[in-house]
């Protein structure tokens, strides 16, 4: 579910990134950071304390 709404997140930004310009270059930065801290999370997993 998760990874599904990921996947959609990605097609969407690179729509808007290649086609529309519409919110500028800060709002695609927010997106690649998040999409960082998404695959770091998956790789790294949760940790039990």
């Amino acid at each position: 579910m998760l990874m599904t709404i990921a996947i959609i997140l990605a097609v969407l930004w690179a729509l808007g990134f290649f086609v529309v310009n519409i919110g500028g270059g800060f709002i695609h930065l927010l997106l690649v950071i998040a999409l960082v801290v998404f695959i770091y999370n998956m790789v790294v997993g949760r940790r039990s304390v």
